[in-house]
Order: structure tokens, then C-alpha cells, then sequence
């Protein structure tokens, strides 16, 4: 192969690639999740990485009792990190495929989480 056209095909394949990961970090700022238990009292945003956004706390939270509550916002916040961890999987199969590399991002979430 001409020397010219090999580097010429290789550029293009590294802008294919650039043009992928910008593509894939956009999608995954928009990955995050809001779960609310089952009765509405408490609601939890995260973000891709399962990182704390927000909680709100109805009317109704402060008639739990403090450990009553304080288990319901972490099994809230448990459900939205869950929820989260199936957006940026299904996110990131689109641009990875199945295969080793996805493997490696969801090797830690439960089981449900993964395809």
C-alpha cells in the first residue's frame, strides 16, 4: 500500500474514533436517573456514575420515623444508581458492541443491569 494512502486511511479511522468518543461522552452527560419509592415520599436523582444529584423529601417523608426514612432514601437512591447503570450500559453497548470492552464498564453492576 501506497505510504500516502495507508496514513490518509489511518487519520480518517482516528476522526472516526474521535468523532465516536465525543458522540459517547454527550450521550452519557445526558445518563442519569431519578428514582421514587414506592409510596412517593422520597425521590433521588443521579447521575451516570451513580453520584448524588438531588433528593426531595415530601410532606409525607416527615412522618417516617428517622431510621425509617434513612433506609428508604438508600434504597431509593440504590434503585435510581441501578436505573442509571442501565442507561449508560444500553448508552455504551451502541457505541462499544458486545464484547470484552463493555464486559469491562459493566463488570460491576448487578446482574439485572447487564444484557
Amino acid at each position: 500500500m501506497d505510504p500516502a494512502q495507508w496514513l490518509a486511511d489511518y487519520r480518517e479511522r482516528l476522526e472516526r474514533a474521535a468523532h465516536g468518543a465525543r458522540a459517547a461522552s454527550a450521550s452519557l452527560r445526558e445518563v442519569g436517573a431519578t428514582a421514587t419509592s414506592p409510596r412517593g415520599e422520597v425521590s433521588v436523582t443521579v447521575n451516570a456514575g451513580g453520584l448524588l444529584d438531588d433528593v426531595t423529601l415530601t410532606p409525607a417523608a416527615r412522618r417516617l420515623e428517622a431510621d425509617a426514612l434513612s433506609v428508604l432514601i438508600v434504597a431509593t437512591a440504590r434503585e435510581a444508581q441501578r436505573l442509571a447503570g442501565a442507561r449508560m450500559a444500553e448508552v455504551m453497548s451502541g457505541y462499544l458492541g458486545e464484547g470484552e470492552a463493555l464486559e469491562r464498564i459493566t463488570e460491576h453492576q448487578p446482574a439485572e443491569v447487564v444484557r
